[in-house]
């Protein structure tokens, strides 16, 4: 799919689904209160007056309330986006590269290389998500560079399956079959032909991915294997509020509805995505 077609294909989107637009909105709005997280916090996100300000209501100091420790919740709000959008970004980067890659090698090559990426796609698959990612991080001492390879690493097979899929079918292809008889090599064929044409797919898995990490990152938070304190966490900040809901809910409501909001708008641009790419799925519009 050249970028013409798919420039074309996403302006269509646009201009008739609502609801793309509304994610699209979402993500960008998420995307600024990250970058500009510095200036629209009007307080240091770590820093916090327990003496006096400790589960202050929200206000006209502190927008979305302060925590046990005295903390601006609407400051961790914001500077957690960070975090949030760096594990899904990252950890979709990891996820996109290895998948691809397997996925690739076993479409093209078949046989033996084929049995061997999906039997361990499969394995990786047999186990719940979440218990995989509780199961990795724990055994590795818990922190962000952590975090991010163990989201990676346990959704490249979902990938791999994908791009599996899209490489049987274009090995078959004609042009193919012609680029091969010109003597052109394997890698020449995988890398230039079959690799571009399975970006729509890995586009649209690797956005709805991100949505995935954000929530995969907020549970690994919650039970305390993901973002260590004091870095603002969208999980931890539940978490730490979670004793607190009958006193101060903005403790953790604030940060809940952030990330229901975040994984709103990157599921509707996915779902915007794949209507785009493959207007036989999904909704009609």
């Amino acid at each position: 799919m050249s970028t013409n077609t798919t420039i074309v294909l996403l302006k269509a989107r646009w201009r008739h689904d609502p609801l793309f637009k509304f994610g699209v909105v979402l993500v960008c709005l998420l995307l600024l209160a990250a970058l500009a997280a510095p200036w629209l916090s009007p307080h240091d996100p770590l820093l916090g007056d327990l003496a006096n300000d400790s589960l202050a209501r929200p206000g006209a100091k502190f927008f979305f309330g302060a925590d046990a420790q005295g903390r601006d919740v609407f400051a961790r709000v914001l500077y957690g986006a960070r975090i949030s959008l760096m594990v899904g970004v990252i950890s979709q980067t990891v996820a996109v590269a290895s998948g691809m890659t397997l996925g690739l090698l076993a479409g093209y090559y078949r046989g033996w290389v084929d049995l061997l990426v999906m039997r361990f796609a499969d394995i990786t698959l047999a186990f719940p998500s979440l218990l995989l990612l509780i199961a990795v991080a724990a055994a590795i001492k818990p922190s962000l560079p952590v975090t991010f390879m163990v989201i990676g690493a346990v959704g490249w097979a979902g990938m791999a399956r994908i791009v599996r899929g899209q490489a049987l079918l274009l090995s078959r292809s004609d042009y193919v079959t012609a680029s091969r008889a010109l003597g052109a090599s394997n890698r020449w064929i995988v890398w230039r032909h079959l690799a571009p044409n399975v970006r729509a797919p890995v586009i649209i898995a690797a956005t709805l991915g991100i949505a995935g990490a954000i929530m995969a990152e907020a549970a690994l938070s919650f039970v305390g294997l993901g973002v260590q304190p004091p870095t603002p966490s969208w999980g931890s900040m539940v978490a730490e509020g979670r004793d607190l809901l009958r006193v101060a809910p903005w403790v953790s409501v604030a940060p809940g509805l952030a990330v229901g909001v975040a994984v709103l708008g990157f599921n509707l641009v996915g779902d915007g995505l794949r209507d785009a790419f493959d207007p036989t799925m999904g909704r009609r519009g």
